[in-house]
């Protein structure tokens, strides 16, 4: 039976192996150390998942600060564009199709569309200065009539009477204009713009529009030429504001007052300048 042998020599035989076999080691120092290595890993990841958010959130939110900016700048620019009427819901034209800045812009002109516009009868604009005796520069918001006129002052000019609107702001003599003014040799001057009223029919200022004529002959019939020039100017003021011939009036139709005279005496005559009105 073999003897025991004693703690102190088994321990001197391990040290004794440990000397002869370097690779005998104590595998706790490797473990700790792997713990310190995986701890550090662990930890750089974190550090690089956070600065990868932090990263995300500096886009996202620069991101929707521009998205905000330009909403801002949007809103900003169709209120520049269409004043107070103007709103992210009228940038949509009837088809449905964003519409241009620049053709809000250009879409009025004197309470007419550009396009509309654009198809006017040649004429002079030579606006009145606004005053409270012929340019009021009060709104004018709807048209449902034209009315016709005549000067009353044979063989004046179209440039004369013009010329007698913008004194009265002087003279107070009393309120009267016209829109329009159409010479006997048929120049056209716009007195007034189609946007505002003008002092021509007392009670109807506020809805209509008015064309004054000159004339040479003593009936107060109109040269061909001014009779052409209204026609003209009828037919397009017609067309522009949806309006049919039984909305052309004359100034007698509205008070009684014999103007233009010709035509207050000569029914036939004006039933047919309506008719030619095409």
């Amino acid at each position: 039976m073999g003897q025991a042998s004693s703690p102190k020599k088994e321990l001197g035989l391990e040290l004794t192996n440990m000397k002869r076999n370097p690779y005998l080691v104590d595998y706790s120092q490797f473990q700790k150390k792997r713990r310190e290595r995986d701890f550090a890993k662990a930890a750089a990841r974190k550090k690089r998942a956070r600065m990868l958010f932090y990263r995300r959130l500096a886009v996202v939110t620069a991101a929707f600060v521009v998205l905000i900016a330009a909403v801002i700048l949007a809103v900003w620019a169709l209120s520049r564009a269409g004043g107070t009427e103007a709103s992210l819901g009228n940038a949509i034209d009837e088809s449905g199709e964003p519409k241009a800045l620049w053709e809000e812009e250009i879409q009025d002109i004197q309470g007419i569309s550009a396009e509309a516009f654009g198809r006017h009868p040649a004429w002079t604009e030579d606006f009145l200065t606004v005053n409270e005796y012929s340019r009021p520069g009060d709104a004018l918001t709807e048209v449902n009539s034209i009315f016709v006129h005549y000067t009353a002052n044979r063989g004046t000019s179209a440039a004369q009477n013009r010329s007698y609107f913008e004194q009265l702001k002087d003279t107070h003599e009393r309120s009267a204009s016209a829109h329009f003014i159409i010479g006997y040799e048929g120049e056209i001057i716009q007195c007034i713009p189609l946007d505002e009223i003008a002092y021509a029919v007392q009670t109807r200022n506020e809805d209509s529009i008015s064309i004054e004529c000159c004339y040479l002959s003593e009936d107060g019939s109109f040269t061909q030429e001014t009779y052409d020039a209204l026609i003209e100017l009828l037919a397009w003021l017609t067309e522009t504001y949806d309006l049919t011939r039984d909305d052309i009036l004359r100034h007698y139709d509205c008070g009684g007052k014999k103007c233009p005279v010709y035509y207050v005496e000569h029914e036939d005559a004006w039933e047919l300048l309506k008719r030619d009105v095409k």
